[in-house]
């Protein structure tokens, strides 16, 4: 969740059931959130409990296969509209209230969805990797997780009334879902092969996060104390979010001293320039020449995808421009109903805490030794096996303490943690055996009302 937040307090190990405000008292941003994610967390395990590890009412997400036409259309699936829990989470694919023109005719139905015109997964006829897989069998599943929206992503959240140069208000979560197909061979278990393919596609990498006084502390003036780990004049919350997915040899990170919040509305592309819609409230939250930033937009969000980091090597302040040190990938950030956005990371090539040295743009990790970020802040990464491009920590650093907020054993050491979010849920619907309708064996589990 890349907000613009102090901090996430919600920790289930806890078990809080509410969070209630004292008068007279401070109100967070960060206690309004814990009790909203106490409701949602609630809500969901109840779900969980009762419905099992995936299921729904009625006929929904039941899929058909479509086969390839001779007039050259792809294989598709036809996905009926309906609502289905994923370990609690619910997927809802029910269609908007169709518009009802002014001159009262009838608004037309809503059909069921294709593979193709789902509307989270941005899919490419003419990419291969998006394609069905050619040979049976393969199997059909549902791909569900959260999603932060800000009012870059979606403007009509904003209030008008504030003015477009005013910082905006509260943002939005909502589920977005994909129905994607996987090749897993013949097997006479599709269910618990899909269950062993899942598991291996998870992440199981740590970190932990400490303050180090850095050396030679004496030579730098600030307003800190000299005493101080954390040197930070302000109070921060740091993201550090794997970039390049894999091993410890090729898996790279990023990180942020504000969440990954700092974005930028983008209005045109072209070539390495780039105009946006605004070059930031103030200076804390504007570009630099020589910040690393990434573009991106509601496809590539939905995707989980990661674009290339480019650095800031030109700033037109006068017609808001910034010229990148590549021109953005193809494909992202050009339709400006997508939403696309310059979001803007913190790492640098050189600081004088001494941080790893970048690759492409990124840090590369390193297991078994403390990599410094910036003011005293560093990171220990234990992989267990590989890193998954888009996993994060959050780490909220304070002045009063001169230190990062962070789980220790009772001897005060940092203990590892594994990733934050993000958080994906896969449930089976379909084990597709060939073209023929009655090749198609559903997996889903269906449950009928109380009172049906």
């Amino acid at each position: 969740m890349r907000g613009d937040f102090s901090r996430l307090t919600f920790r289930p190990d806890r078990h809080f059931t509410a969070v209630l405000f004292q008068q007279g008292r401070v109100q967070l941003d960060a206690d309004a959130n814990e009790e909203a994610a106490i409701q949602l967390a609630l809500a969901r395990t109840m779900a969980a409990d009762v419905i099992g590890q995936h299921g729904g009412p009625a006929d929904g997400f039941e899929v058909t296969f479509v086969p390839r036409t001779e007039s050259g259309d792809p294989a598709t699936l036809r996905i009926q509209r309906g609502r289905y829990y994923v370990d609690g989470v619910l997927a809802d694919s029910t269609a908007p209230a169709p518009e009802r023109p002014v001159t009262g005719e009838a608004p037309p139905p809503a059909g069921d969805l294709t593979y193709w015109d789902q509307p989270f997964a941005y899919l490419d006829p003419e990419l291969e990797s998006d394609a069905l897989p050619g040979t049976f069998p393969f199997l059909v599943y549902l791909r569900v997780h959260e999603q932060l929206v800000t009012a870059v992503e979606d403007p009509g959240i904003r209030e008008s009334a504030l003015g477009p140069a005013l910082p905006d208000t509260a943002v939005r979560t909502r589920v977005v879902w994909q129905v994607r197909a996987v090749d897993l061979g013949r097997t006479e278990d599709p269910s618990s092969a899909f269950e062993a393919w899942v598991e291996r596609s998870r992440a199981h990498a740590s970190l932990a996060a400490r303050t180090e006084r850095p050396a030679r502390v004496e030579d730098d003036p600030c307003i800190v104390a000299p005493d101080a780990a954390f040197r930070g004049e302000e109070n921060q919350l740091y993201r550090v979010e794997i970039h390049q997915g894999g091993d410890a040899g090729t898996a790279t990170f990023k990180w942020s001293r504000d969440n990954g919040s700092v974005t930028f509305p983008i209005e045109a592309i072209g070539g390495a320039w780039v105009t946006l819609g605004s070059l930031g409230r103030d200076d804390r939250l504007g570009l630099h020449v020589g910040d690393w930033t990434e573009v991106s937009d509601d496809a590539s969000a939905a995707r989980g995808e990661t674009g290339p980091l480019l650095r800031v090597e030109e700033i037109d302040v006068v017609g808001r421009r910034v010229r990148l040190s590549d021109e953005p990938a193809a494909g992202v950030g050009r339709i400006a109903s997508r939403h696309p956005l310059l979001r803007r990371w913190d790492q640098r090539r050189q600081t004088k805490r001494g941080a790893p040295e970048l690759r492409d743009g990124a840090v590369r990790v390193v297991e078994g030794a403390w990599l410094d970020l910036e003011d005293g802040v560093q990171v220990w990464f234990d992989g267990k096996g590989t890193y998954r491009g888009g996993d994060y920590w959050l780490i909220p650093a304070r002045t009063l303490e001169a230190d990062v907020e962070w789980p220790r054993s009772a001897a005060g050491e940092p203990l590892l943690e594994p990733p934050a979010g993000v958080d994906v849920h896969y449930a089976p619907l379909a084990w597709v055996t060939g073209a023929g309708s009655e090749d198609t064996q559903s997996l889903r589990h269906q449950f009928r009302p109380l009172t049906g």
